[in-house]
């Protein structure tokens, strides 16, 4: 019988590493509105899977959309102003 020898070490020893770098997690926190904006859009396109949207539910979708954009617009903006290009 062949015994079954963990990947433990392996996969651990690069931990280190593998954390994010400041550029990365300075990178993070100026895409989260947006994330947080596809967020709530998914939470808002999941509460209408089990019925039939009704007109609040169209509003809520509208306007999760509407939100998604803008931010998606703004963190452009504020992108292109930090590289001097135009959006």
């Amino acid at each position: 019988m062949n015994p079954i020898v963990t990947v433990q070490d392996a996969v651990t020893a690069f931990a280190d590493f593998m954390e994010p770098t400041n550029a990365e997690l300075d990178s993070i926190e100026r895409e989260m509105p947006a994330i947080l904006a596809d967020v709530i859009l998914l939470d808002t396109l999941i509460i209408t899977l089990d019925h039939t949207p009704n007109e609040l539910d169209a509003r809520r979708i509208r306007r999760a959309r509407r939100r998604v954009l803008a931010e998606r617009r703004e963190l452009a903006n504020r992108t292109s102003d930090a590289t001097g290009g135009a959006a």
